[in-house]
């Protein structure tokens, strides 16, 4: 469970780092400038970043989220965060278009004159920033160590499972692995939006495609901005290769790799997906086995990692990626539980603790 923060979410970790990290490095290279922080959100991300950063000196914080890509949870917790330096906006689109619009402040030339002229500089609190990836490969460490107190010396290494929609979170578990823990497979699990699926399987990312909203919304994602992280790793660092994929995404919305770069792949990952109906199926299946209540996100990879150990019969310790509390997505967890959920999110919460015998997070409960 990688949720016990501030927001319950993943992220939370790297994202009370961050602003420490940020800081320090700005008091030594940004001559006195103020850090205007950006961030597109599908919800874990604007919460913890927020919580981050809020009334941090120097700097300001501007989240945006898709109106009708998060759940209700997600949007109560960005709308009412505290703090003098925050702010949140709700866009009409999705995610990709949030961090597309993003990026495209980034690079405007007239928007940085502006801030020039206020003495103001950007920065991010998304993945794209290296601050916030670097921390969750402790993640993966402080899993092995687990995996060694708890008696289970993986002589053949561990698999991984994570849910991933940017994938930045099994970037992380791979960059683990380079560092020397013994991760053995890397199972990249996502929901309907299963561009990472097809590309691990074929080698073709391939981005032109409908766009579902799901009940695991944080992995609802066409556009995974840190594969390109992974391409240069394992195309052997070559950026004109990656420069080139990238390029052929922005002006095609599609690129394929080289078949060195597939093979790697294959040696590397497993890519499965989950719909909506298998997640809501996986949460009830947990609960009614082991009593343990899961998200909708968490689901999504107990339901690959189940399906790639029936194809593959890989029966080595597995370390699954929880990465969001239950209680952030009560409507669909307890749809998946077979009770209707109240229209009040408030009473969602309170029925899924009833019938679960679970308290609610303090976060979810303030």
């Amino acid at each position: 469970e990688l949720w016990h923060g501030p927001t319950c979410a993943f992220k939370d970790l790297a994202l009370q780092i961050l602003p420490f990290l940020l800081t320090t490095s700005a008091s030594k290279v940004s001559g006195g400038k103020k850090t205007v922080i950006l961030v597109a959100t599908s919800g874990d991300t604007g919460k913890a970043a927020l919580e981050g950063f809020k009334d941090v000196e120097g700097t300001e914080i501007m989240v945006f989220y898709p109106s009708d890509g998060v759940s209700p949870m997600q949007k109560l917790q960005m709308d009412t965060q505290e703090g003098n330096n925050v702010s949140v906006y709700a866009i009409h689109g999705n995610f990709d278009d949030a961090q597309s619009g993003v990026k495209r402040i980034f690079t405007d030339p007239e928007i940085g004159a502006k801030l020039k002229e206020n003495n103001m500089l950007f920065s991010s609190a998304n993945s794209i920033n290296w601050g916030r990836l670097a921390p969750q490969i402790v993640y993966y460490v402080s899993s092995y160590c687990d995996l060694l107190n708890a008696g289970k010396n993986p002589e053949n290494g561990f698999n991984v499972a994570v849910p991933t929609g940017n994938f930045g979170n099994i970037l992380a578990a791979y960059y683990a692995k380079l560092m020397g823990v013994p991760v053995a497979k890397l199972i990249c699990a996502s929901n309907a939006n299963k561009v990472l699926t097809d590309f691990l399987q074929t080698g073709v990312y391939d981005r032109n495609r409908d766009f579902y909203t799901t009940i695991s919304p944080s992995m609802d994602i066409l556009i995974s901005s840190n594969l390109e992280r992974m391409l240069f790793e394992i195309s052997n660092r070559d950026d004109k290769k990656t420069k080139e994929w990238q390029k052929s995404l922005k002006e095609t919305g599609k690129y394929q790799v080289d078949a060195d770069v597939k093979a790697k792949l294959d040696e590397l990952f497993f890519g499965g997906y989950c719909d909506d109906e298998k997640t809501k199926a996986t949460i009830k299946t947990v609960y009614d086995k082991y009593g343990y209540l899961c998200d909708t996100h968490t689901a999504v990879a107990i339901a690959v990692y189940e399906e790639y150990k029936a194809k593959t019969g890989d029966d080595k310790p597995v370390v699954i990626a929880s990465t969001a509390s239950p209680y952030k997505f009560a409507a669909s967890v307890l749809d998946a539980l077979g009770n209707k959920a109240s229209e009040d999110e408030f009473e969602t919460v309170e029925q899924l603790s009833k019938l679960t015998n679970t308290t609610p997070p303090t976060p979810i409960k303030a």
